[in-house]
């Protein structure tokens, strides 16, 4: 539940939405960045950066054993707010 109210948040306020497939997601440098506790799941973990944040999504990938599967969502151009919250 965590994950879609932050997704929603984050929708809203990120300048950018960039969806990325496959490979592309695989390779994603997450260095520099935190996981954000309130969504850590087996397959699935929230990633905040300086102005941006990073949810990869495994399940399919993982659970099927379909790397093509796997996707990431990266939200860009977020505030203090946008990252955060009230």
């Amino acid at each position: 539940m965590e994950s879609l109210a932050l997704a929603a948040h984050a929708g809203r306020w990120a300048t950018a939405v960039t969806g990325i497939r496959g490979k592309a997601a695989e390779s994603l440098d997450l260095g520099g960045y935190e996981p954000v506790p309130e969504v850590q799941g087996l397959t699935d973990t929230w990633w905040r950066g300086k102005d941006s944040l990073v949810a990869p999504y495994r399940g399919e990938a993982d659970g099927l054993d379909a790397p093509r599967c796997l996707e990431a969502h990266v939200y860009s151009g977020l505030d203090e707010w946008g990252l955060h919250g009230g």
